[in-house]
């Protein structure tokens, strides 16, 4: 019981998951049953971001939405078919990390075509730095840990960011969604640094 205190959760990601976990060990159970392997998830939620994303790119920006809006609980269910086969595949965590940062990117590139075709240089630029910002704030975490920090704050993280995207994408505002990514993703990864800046430092007054 004390395990189960310790582990609550203390970001939005982590509470969705904590609270969710029995529809998803459920739903992943029936796939396990029909055999399918958790890299199999990984890359149809590729596929269908791809998918999404086209239909930005041309203009039909509530379709995309929703197919974006159903490819992120993929991101999820894949992560709890493995833990339920007993999978300790590093390899298969390090195919699910690298795709989330594929998808990000393919959406936000249907959504610069979508700008370019109109034209609309500003919002091209928006979401050059919507796509940078969400890229810097996992690159920072990555980083940061593989230096033996942690970074796993932040105001707009991978969750938060497909929170708003999604929704705002089904309801045809884009322009809203990448302005809100450009400015709190790239305060993220600030954020980030920042924190990692006060654990070198830290470290190192220790020392002392």
């Amino acid at each position: 019981m004390e395990q189960a205190t310790n582990t609550s959760p203390k970001s939005l990601e982590e509470f969705l998951r904590f609270y969710s976990k029995g529809l998803l060990d459920s739903i992943a159970r029936f796939f396990l049953k029909l055999g399918v392997h958790p890299n199999t998830i990984t890359i149809l939620g590729l596929a269908g971001n791809f998918i999404g994303a086209g239909l930005l790119a041309v203009g039909h920006i509530t379709t995309g939405g929703i197919i974006v809006l159903i490819c992120g609980p993929l991101d999820a269910l894949d992560g709890a078919i493995a833990r339920l086969r007993g999978d300790p595949d590093r390899f298969g965590a390090f195919v699910d990390s690298v795709t989330d940062r594929y998808s990000e990117l393919i959406i936000m590139g249907g959504l610069l075509l979508h700008f370019l075709f109109q034209q609309d240089i500003l919002n091209c630029s928006v979401v050059f730095l919507a796509a940078a910002g969400s890229v810097l704030v996992s690159y920072v975490k990555a980083r940061a840990e593989a230096l033996g920090f942690t970074a796993k704050m932040g105001l707009l993280t991978r969750v938060e960011r497909y929170l708003v995207l999604a929704p705002l994408l089904v309801f045809n505002l884009p322009v809203i969604a990448i302005w809100i990514i450009a400015i709190l993703a790239n305060f993220t990864a600030l954020q980030r640094i920042w924190f990692v800046r006060k654990q070198a430092y830290g470290q190192l007054t220790t020392k002392k």
